[in-house]
This record gives C-alpha cells, sequence and structure tokens, in this order.
C-alpha cells in the first residue's frame, strides 16, 4: 500500500497544542448517532473525559455500518484451532446476525444498559461475540481468561458483580481439555455474589451438564432469541472491565469508556498499524487480556479488517511454523505477537527453516509488545524477514499503545531496545524519586504529563481512592506508569524495567533489563531474565536465570562464567553479577509475561503462591526446588 506520508512531528504536536482538533478529526472515521458538545472535558485527578455528550454504539460501528454500507459479504472474522483441527471464516453479514441474536439472548436473560455480564470463554469467534452482543444492548462485559482459577474467578464476580456469566464446556491447552463447569461451580460456591444465570456454549470435545436451575444452553437461547437492536449509549459509558492484579491482593477492574476508546482504536489502525479497510490483521493473544480486547475484537472491525483468532500456541501446535503458515493462508498484512512467542518459536526453529517455506508477500510489518523486547530477539526476527519489527509500549490501563513507530504516518528509524517514540496524545518525562526530570539517557520513573489521550481507564471500577493512589497521588499532575527507564536525545523511550524490578545495588539503580540484554546476545541463550536478591550488604544483588536454545549443552559452569564475565565487561563491576542458573523454562503469565516478582519472592526465601495467571506451574516448582 502505497500513501503519501506526513509528518510524525507536526502531527505530534498538533495533537499536544491542539488536542480537541486533532481527536475530533479522528472521531469523523466513526459513526455518531448523536454529536458530542464538549470535545474533552476535564474530571477527577486532571483526566480528561472524552466527547461529552455524544451518543454512539460500539457494535454498530464494528459489524453493522460495514454491512449497511455494502461490505456485508466481506470477511470479518478467520478462526484457526489447531487444537480443534478447525479453521472458519464469518462475514461481516454473519456476525450482525449472530450477535443481533446473542444479545437477543442475552436480553431476555433480564440483561439491560449497565448491567455486567461476565464473560469466560476460549479464544473464539463465540468470545468476540459475547463482547459484541453486550455493547449492542449496553451491557458493560467482563471477560476473564478462560480457565483462570476459581478463587480469582470468585473475586471478579464479587467485584463486579454480574447479571449474567456467558462460558463454554471446556478450553484446550496443547492436548489438555480443561473443564470449565467445576471451575465455575468452585467460583460461584466462593462467590459472595451469585449470577442470576449461565449461559453454556457445549464444545464437541466436552459435554457439561445444563440440565440445572439457571444453567442454560447456548444454541437453545439462541434459537429462540429474537434479534437486538443496536441501543445508543453515551460516549462515557462503560464499553468493559477488565481486571489486572492489584498491590493489595485484590484485582483492580480497569474500566473503559466506550467514545474515547473506539476513536483511538480506529485511528491506531491506519496512523500505527498501517492496515486499510479489507486487509487481514492478526493479533496472537486471547481475549481475556487487554490486547485481545483493543486488537482482536474492536481496532479491527471498527476498520474494516478480517481479524484471525487463533486457539493454540506459537509451538507445539503443531509446531514452529504455524503463525508463518497462517500468515500467509490469509495474507495477513500487519501482525502483533509478545516477544516471548517470537523467542519460543526461535528456540525451536533457530535458523528459521519454517519461516523460509511461507510466502509472506502481504506481510508489511510485525508488531511486538507484552514486555520489553530484548535486542537479540528484535535482531533475529528482523534479519529473517524483509519488514519492520516493531517495539512498541503499552499498558492495560491504556488501551492502545504510549509509544511506538507510527508506520501509517511516517517510518521511523528503529533504534534497538527501544519502545519507539511517544504516540500523539502522550507528554512523557522520566522523573526522579522527589518528582524531578532526570537528564536524557538516565533511568527514572516513566510518566505521562495530564491531561491524557482518549481510551487511557476512565477509573477503577468502584474504588476512586485506589485508582488515585494507584496511578497520580506520588507524582501531581503526571499518570504514574509503574515502568522505570529513560528517554534518549532523540526522543526514544526505552522502558527497562517495571518499577520494582530495578535492582538496587550499593545505591546504583540498575536495569534489569539492561543485564537480560546482554545475557540474551549469548549464542546458547534462548530467553533470561535478571532479579534483585536481597543483600544484607549492599541491599541488592542481581541473580541471573536462562533458557538453553534447543541443541545447547554448553559445561554449566563455563557458560556461567562467560554470562558473568559478559555482564562485567558491557555493564561494569558494579552490576555484581556473580550467579546464573540455567532452567528448563521461565515461569509466565499466560500472557507470556514473566514472573519476575514470584522469582524474586522465592530468591528472598518467602513462599508465595502460585500466580492465578501461571502458565505452568512445574517452572516455579524447579525455582522452589533451586531455592530449597
Amino acid at each position: 500500500m502505497t500513501k503519501p506520508q506526513q509528518s510524525y512531528a507536526r502531527i505530534y504536536t498538533n495533537a499536544l497544542d491542539n488536542p480537541q482538533d486533532h481527536w475530533e478529526q479522528a472521531a469523523q472515521a466513526l459513526h455518531w448517532d448523536e454529536p458530542w458538545r464538549e470535545t474533552y472535558e476535564t474530571g477527577e485527578n486532571g483526566l480528561a473525559r472524552w466527547f461529552v455528550g455524544g451518543m454512539i454504539n460500539a457494535c454498530y460501528n464494528c459489524v453493522d455500518r460495514h454491512v449497511a454500507a455494502g461490505h456485508g459479504d466481506q470477511t470479518a472474522l478467520i478462526y484457526e484451532s489447531p487444537v480443534t483441527g478447525t479453521s472458519s471464516l464469518t462475514s461481516f453479514a454473519q456476525l450482525q446476525e449472530s450477535v443481533a441474536k446473542l444479545a437477543g439472548a442475552i436480553a431476555a436473560r433480564g440483561v439491560g444498559m449497565g448491567d455486567r455480564v461476565l464473560i469466560y470463554l476460549p479464544n473464539s469467534p463465540q468470545a468476540v461475540m459475547a463482547m459484541l452482543a453486550c455493547a449492542r444492548i449496553g451491557a458493560v462485559h467482563s471477560v476473564v481468561f478462560g480457565g483462570f482459577a476459581a478463587p480469582e474467578l470468585a473475586k471478579r464476580i464479587d467485584d463486579a458483580r454480574p447479571t449474567l456469566v456467558l462460558t463454554a464446556s471446556c478450553g484446550i491447552e496443547v492436548s489438555k481439555i480443561i473443564a470449565y463447569q467445576p471451575i465455575l461451580d468452585n467460583a460461584y460456591a466462593l462467590a459472595r455474589h451469585k449470577p442470576a444465570a449461565t449461559i453454556m456454549w457445549q464444545r464437541p470435545q466436552l459435554a457439561a451438564d445444563v440440565d440445572r436451575a439457571d444453567w442454560f444452553d447456548w444454541d437453545a437461547e439462541i434459537a429462540e432469541a429474537t434479534p437486538a437492536a443496536c441501543v445508543q449509549v453515551e460516549a462515557t459509558h462503560p464499553l468493559y472491565l477488565l481486571y489486572t492484579s492489584g498491590t493489595t491482593g485484590k484485582p483492580k477492574g480497569i474500566v473503559r469508556d466506550t467514545g474515547g476508546h473506539l476513536v483511538t482504536l480506529q485511528w491506531s489502525m491506519n496512523a500505527i498499524y498501517d492496515c486499510a479497510a479489507g486487509e487481514a490483521f492478526w493479533a496472537a493473544s486471547d481475549v481475556g487480556w487487554v490486547v485481545g480486547h483493543s486488537y482482536i475484537c474492536y481496532a479491527p472491525l471498527l476498520n474494516r479488517n478480517a481479524t484471525v483468532i487463533f486457539e493454540g500456541k506459537p509451538v507445539g501446535t503443531p509446531d514452529a511454523g504455524v503463525f508463518w503458515q497462517i500468515m500467509a493462508k490469509h495474507k495477513v498484512s500487519a501482525f502483533f505477537t509478545a516477544p516471548t512467542a517470537i523467542r519460543a518459536i526461535k528456540q525451536a526453529d533457530p535458523n528459521g527453516d519454517d519461516l523460509q517455506e511461507a510466502d509472506l508477500s502481504s506481510l508489511r510489518a510485525i508488531f511486538l509488545a507484552g514486555e520489553r523486547t530484548d535486542s537479540a530477539t528484535l535482531e533475529w526476527l528482523g534479519g529473517l524477514l524483509d519488514v519492520p519489527v516493531i517495539d512498541h509500549w503499552w499498558q492495560t490501563e491504556t488501551g492502545s499503545m504510549i509509544c511506538g513507530n507510527p508506520l501509517g504516518i511516517e517510518r521511523l528509524p528503529i533504534k534497538p531496545g527501544a519502545a519507539g517514540v511517544p504516540m500523539p496524545g502522550w507528554e512523557l518525562a522520566c522523573l526522579d524519586e522527589q518528582g524531578h526530570p532526570v537528564p536524557a539517557g538516565e533511568t527514572g520513573t516513566i510518566v505521562a504529563r495530564l491531561p491524557l489521550p482518549p481510551g487511557f481507564t476512565s477509573g477503577i471500577w468502584e474504588d476512586d481512592a485506589q485508582f488515585h493512589a494507584s496511578y497520580f497521588a506520588e507524582y501531581p499532575g503526571y499518570y504514574m506508569t509503574g515502568d522505570a527507564g529513560y528517554l534518549d536525545d532523540d526522543g526514544y523511550c526505552f522502558v527497562m524495567a517495571r518499577v520494582d524490578d530495578v535492582i538496587n545495588v550499593a545505591g546504583h539503580r540498575l536495569s534489569s533489563s539492561a543485564m537480560e540484554e546482554v545475557l540474551a546476545r549469548h549464542p546458547a541463550v534462548s530467553e533470561c531474565a535478571v532479579i534483585g536478591r536481597a543483600d544484607e550488604l549492599k541491599g541488592q544483588l542481581p541473580l541471573g536465570f536462562v533458557v538453553l536454545k534447543k541443541g545447547q549443552s554448553p559445561d554449566p559452569q563455563e557458560l556461567e562464567a562467560q554470562l558473568v564475565a559478559r555482564v562485567r565487561e558491557e555493564i561494569g563491576p558494579v552490576a555484581a553479577l556473580k550467579q546464573v542458573h540455567i532452567l528448563a523454562a521461565l515461569p509466565k503469565t499466560r500472557s507470556g509475561k514473566i514472573l519476575r516478582k514470584t522469582i524474586r519472592q522465592l530468591a528472598d526465601g518467602e513462599n508465595p503462591a502460585d500466580p492465578a495467571t501461571i502458565d505452568d506451574p512445574s517452572a516455579l516448582d524447579a525455582l522452589r526446588a533451586i531455592f530449597t
């Protein structure tokens, strides 16, 4: 796709100086039932409330308007499930019919405007349809990752107090079937709040018991339902709640508004991802995470893109070539995944043989997010592909990217290790513990000046005090991102670690990511992690963990000596890294983030419970064996 490029610097400056003008223009791409009376108002904590007074519907903008414009036959959903051997296409017209019927079934079970619906489904077309069906009638959906443990599920039920639960009989993890009904039964027993009804999608791999009070069969409910029309909601009406871990042990229900979020997502598909209407876009994530909300469900459909829904793993379902095969099959234009997925592929196929066998002529860019992309992974993938590999940074709270490389505006130089430049509307600074800016190149806490652009969370569900304390109290006038890093002289942002992952060695604040960069460049290392272990003399000392590439079996003592020497040479003796453990796997969340906090707790002699989001508990068991 060729088009005249615009100036990033001009658009960025205009978005800061004239935010109303910038976002009003972006909003014109959507269908509004009623125009807004104020582009933005400043509310509590200095946050902006966007498109106040405007009336809109997310489902109409994602589905119905495309059918009305004559694009009903175009593919909306591409479903690839190697774990079940299933592949299917859903057109926009088919999606409209299915979502309208499901919305009718939901409404028939007593769900109305503002009521919450908990969605506990595998990565599937049904999950996307459930989200859209809720938005269609003004209900607020709260998606919980399918297979989430019962105690954590119960906490979310008690906090959101859903009227209805939409679920499936099972999920599938590679070759293992996860029955959902026993998990739900346990969660319902633990929760104080009792949903009025549960609608169960029966999968052929496992049947559940719906012959009981308040449980209903998905297909039967839809067959009897009257299709529901789209309902106008205010732009500031909550679209969804999405829970993320809280420091208090209570999950934080991030609230996303409707109008501002849709405007930002629609704008991003063209400006950031450079994806034209009608093309295929793939975010290889799960609908249970924020990436799945923004870039599996809403953003691609807003932009009339076919969106890929993938039920599988980057390796093992069936092999390390599955990503490339699906991209080639559906002529994907832009691909988005987590760095850990690429590292898994690199470990299984270090020479990229599987990639060479796929026709990726339609692919224009790969985007990585979810955690910092180490330079070794970026360079490995970039060396195999003739397209830009873009690292970008965003959070559950932001709903879309803070920093990146806006390919649809202007392709900027790529700096390995950097998350790119701030996107329009984001004015960043790095501050020290006293709230003073640090010089370019020095690590500090990354903050964003208020007000923030559309799409940022409008709050924590029914907890204004925690919202203020978590994000705005420490640095008044700024949003405290919780990430540490630095800005260079060109304005590129280097996100190095979570604030609590910065290692303090004898008063020297060291980035765990900087040390990980060094370890990852060793030819035998596939992936790694560095944490700070408590030390009576120096406060903390770094401790390294590495996973080896397939086929590598160096002498452990020799490898440790080499890695320690590399860190000393590239970062300096102050890093004080003296010990590196070789592991079969690093403990991670289901979304691929390394559980550094849990590793640090184990190293410090604590005995933390397995996090609710852990992907493979055996990886933590191996660490417990080391430290006990």
